[in-house]
C-alpha cells in the first residue's frame, strides 16, 4: 500500500480554539455519479484528519439513514467540520457531501451554493457517466473550483489512461491537474486534502456588514425542534442574537449556535465563511423554507441571497393513509418529513375510492420509492400509493391553460382543445455494443433522436428527446437491463409539446375507480387497457360474486376481464335423481349471487394500485 493516511502521525485538532480566519476556510462539496465511491472518499478525508475516532469509525458514516446504508446511495447532503494543518497553519474545511442518483439532483444543487469548490469524482474502472456531467455543469454555472479525481485506481480493472483522457476532453484541465486515489486504500487522500488548501479559493465574505445568511438544509429533532443548516456569506452571528428569516418574515432568538463536527459544537459566535447550524426552538415546519436568507433584526441586509435552482417535480402520485382516521397523523409526518427532504411538495386531495390524502410531486421514481418507505420507517405509517403521473396542460375550448396533475383533474373531451404533455432532452451513455436496443427502447417509448457522439471507441453518448411520461414508470429499470448495468441516464425539462393524449378509466363492477385511472397515449391506450385488466385480474382477491374488470375511454369500453366468484358446491348432496333438481338449486345460488353483488364492495389491496408500474 503507498505511504498513506494509515502511516501519518494523527494530528488531533483543538475544538477550543478560537474562529478561523475566513482567509484559512475552505467550503467544498464532492460530486460524482452514483457508486463511483464518494462516500468512502469522505471517510477517508474524515480518517485522516482525525475528525472521527477510531472507534467511532464506520463504513459510509456521513449515510446515517438505514435506507442510505441498505441501498448503498446517498439521499440526503450531509455537511461536516475538518481541521487539516497544512505549511504551518491549520486549515478548516467544511465538506457537504452530496448524492449521486439523478433524483436527488435538487440536493446537490443546495450543496453547491453554499460551496466554493467540488472535488469532481470519476471512478477509474467505469469512466465518466451521464450524471458525472450533469453535476459537473451544476458546479460549473455556480462558479466553483473543480478538483478531478480520478477514484478506484486499485481495481484489476481500471483503466486511468482512458478515463484521464475523458476527464481532460469534458473539463479542458491539464493530465496533471488530475489526483489518482483509492477510497479503499486511502491512496492520494493527502494529495486531495492538499490540493484543497491550494486550490479552493477561501471564502468572500465581510465579518463586518450586515448578517446574511443561506439556509442550505433543515433537520427536525422531536427534542429540540428544527435544527437549520446555514453558510454566513456575509457578518456575524452571536448567541442570543435576535435574527429574522426573510422569506417568512419571522423573527427567533439564535438559542444555539454551532459547527457541525461529527456531533454539534456550540459556538459562541461565527463569521463570514462558516458552515454551521442553529436552534431557536421552531416547532412548525413551514417557518422554515431552504434557500431563505437570515438576517439580524436589528442591522437586516438588503439583499436576500439568489441560492440553487427551484424544485421542478417530475411525477406526481396520491399518498393516503389505509385507515381514513390517520389522516391528521399522516399530515404531520409529511410535514416532518419535508423539512429533511425540501423537494418533496404536497398538496390535499380526496379520492372517491381511497378517501382523504395527498397529491405529492417528486423528482422521480426512486424519490417516490424512498419518500413511500421513510414514512413507514420512521413515521410508522402506512400507506397507498397511487398510479405516479406526469403534469399535463391542457388548452380548454376558451383558450383557457388547465395544469392536469391527476387524472381525476382531467377535463372531459368535448371541453379540451388540445392537450400539452411534457418533454424531456434524456443523455445516455452506454458502452457501443448496446446502442442498437437502447434506440429500440426509445423509439417503443416515443422518442426522438437528437445526437450520437463516441466519447471513445468503445463508449458513446446519445441524446434523445422523450415524452416524460413514458419513462417515469420502468425507462431506467429497462435501460439497465438491456445495457446489463453499464448505460447511465440523466435528464433535463425541456418545455410541452401537444400530444393525442386520453384518460383511461378502470370500473370494477361498473363503478369507475379514479385511483387506477391513468392518462396514457392513444396509439397505446388498448395495449395498455388489456394488460392493466389481466393484472388486476391475478391482484384482486376472489369474492362471493363475479368481479367485472373493465378499462373504458369515456362511454367506449376497450378491454374486460373477469374474477370468477368462489363458490359453494350446492349440488353435492345430489347424488343421482334428476337434473332439474340440481339446476333449481343453481339458479338458487345464481340469484343469491345477483343479490350480493349489488350491495357486496370490492376489496383493492394496495399492490392493485402499483399494477400499471409492473406492465410491460
Amino acid at each position: 500500500m503507498a505511504a498513506g493516511w494509515l502511516l501519518r502521525p494523527a494530528f488531533v485538532p483543538s475544538r477550543t480554539e478560537k474562529l478561523p480566519s475566513v482567509k484559512n476556510i475552505r467550503n467544498f462539496c464532492i460530486i460524482a455519479h452514483i457508486d463511483h465511491g464518494k462516500s468512502t472518499l469522505a471517510d477517508r478525508l474524515l480518517e485522516f484528519t482525525s475528525t472521527v475516532a477510531k472507534r467511532d469509525m464506520q463504513a459510509q458514516l456521513l449515510d446515517n439513514m438505514d435506507l442510505e446504508r441498505e441501498r448503498g446511495i446517498t439521499i440526503k447532503s450531509h455537511a461536516i467540520q475538518m481541521q487539516y494543518p497544512y505549511k504551518g497553519e491549520i486549515y478548516t474545511l467544511n465538506l457537504i457531501d452530496t448524492p449521486g442518483h439523478v433524483d436527488f439532483s435538487y440536493e446537490v444543487s443546495r450543496s453547491i451554493a453554499a460551496c466554493e469548490g467540488a472535488l469532481l469524482i470519476v471512478d477509474a474502472s467505469q469512466g465518466i457517466e451521464a450524471q458525472t456531467i450533469s453535476n459537473l455543469y451544476l458546479a460549473i454555472g455556480a462558479d466553483l473550483e473543480i478538483i478531478p479525481v480520478l477514484n478506484k485506481i486499485d481495481l484489476p480493472h481500471a483503466m486511468p489512461e482512458e478515463v484521464t483522457d475523458e476527464i481532460v476532453d469534458l473539463i479542458g484541465c491539464e493530465p496533471g491537474d488530475i489526483l489518482h486515489a483509492s477510497g479503499k486504500t486511502g491512496i492520494g487522500i493527502e494529495a486531495i486534502l492538499n490540493a484543497i488548501c491550494d486550490r479552493i479559493p477561501a471564502p468572500k465574505g465581510d465579518p463586518e456588514a450586515p448578517l446574511q445568511a443561506l439556509i442550505f438544509d433543515s433537520v427536525f429533532n422531536s427534542y429540540r425542534g428544527i435544527e437549520v443548516l446555514f453558510r454566513i456569506k456575509n457578518g456575524t452571528m452571536r448567541k442570543g442574537d435576535k435574527v429574522k428569516f426573510m422569506a417568512t418574515g419571522k423573527e427567533y432568538g439564535a438559542d444555539e449556535i454551532g459547527i457541525l463536527g461529527l456531533n454539534q459544537e456550540p459556538r459562541q459566535e461565527m463569521s463570514a465563511g462558516n458552515v454551521g447550524y442553529l436552534i431557536s426552538g421552531i416547532k412548525e415546519a413551514r417557518e422554515v423554507k431552504v434557500g431563505d436568507t437570515i438576517t439580524h433584526v436589528n442591522r437586516p441586509t438588503e439583499d436576500a441571497i439568489q441560492g440553487f435552482a427551484d424544485v421542478k417535480p417530475m411525477v406526481f402520485a396520491g399518498i393516503y393513509p389505509v385507515e381514513t382516521t390517520e389522516y391528521e397523523e399522516l399530515r404531520s409526518s409529511m410535514e416532518k418529513l419535508q423539512l429533511n427532504d425540501a423537494s418533496l411538495v404536497w398538496e390535499p386531495e380526496t379520492s372517491v375510492a381511497l378517501g382523504f390524502g395527498f397529491r405529492c410531486g417528486f423528482l422521480g421514481m426512486l424519490h417516490m420509492e424512498i419518500v413511500q418507505e421513510r414514512l413507514e420507517r420512521e413515521f410508522n405509517m402506512t400507506v397507498i400509493t397511487t398510479v405516479p403521473s406526469v403534469q399535463f396542460h391542457a388548452i380548454g375550448t376558451k383558450d383557457q391553460l388547465l395544469t392536469i396533475n391527476a387524472p381525476s383533474e382531467m377535463p372531459e373531451p368535448n371541453l379540451i382543445k388540445l392537450i400539452e404533455e411534457p418533454f424531456i432532452k434524456a443523455q445516455i451513455i452506454t458502452a457501443a455494443e448496446y446502442v442498437g436496443p437502447i434506440i429500440t427502447l426509445c423509439m417503443d417509448k416515443r422518442g426522438i433522436i437528437k445526437g450520437q457522439s463516441y466519447l471513445t471507441s468503445e463508449r458513446v453518448e446519445m441524446t434523445f428527446e422523450l415524452p416524460l411520461s413514458e419513462i417515469v414508470f420502468d425507462f431506467f429499470d429497462k435501460l439497465k437491463t438491456i445495457s446489463r448495468g453499464y448505460a447511465s441516464l440523466d435528464y433535463e425539462l425541456i418545455g410541452f409539446r401537444e400530444a393525442d393524449m386520453v384518460k383511461l378509466d378502470v370500473m370494477l363492477n361498473g363503478e369507475k375507480v379514479d385511483a387506477l385511472s391513468a392518462i396514457v397515449h392513444r396509439s397505446k391506450s388498448y395495449q395498455w387497457g388489456s394488460r392493466l385488466c389481466e393484472k388486476l385480474r391475478e391482484l384482486l382477491p376472489r369474492q362471493m360474486f363475479d368481479i367485472a374488470i373493465q378499462a373504458s375511454i369515456g362511454q367506449k369500453i376497450i378491454a374486460r376481464e373477469t374474477v370468477k366468484a368462489l363458490r359453494k358446491n350446492v349440488i353435492a348432496k345430489c347424488y343421482g335423481g334428476d337434473i332439474s333438481r340440481k339446476r333449481k338449486l343453481l339458479e338458487k345460488q345464481k340469484e343469491g349471487k345477483k343479490r350480493m353483488r349489488s350491495v357486496g364492495s370490492v376489496e383493492i389491496p394496495q399492490e392493485a394500485f402499483l399494477a400499471v408500474l409492473k406492465i410491460d
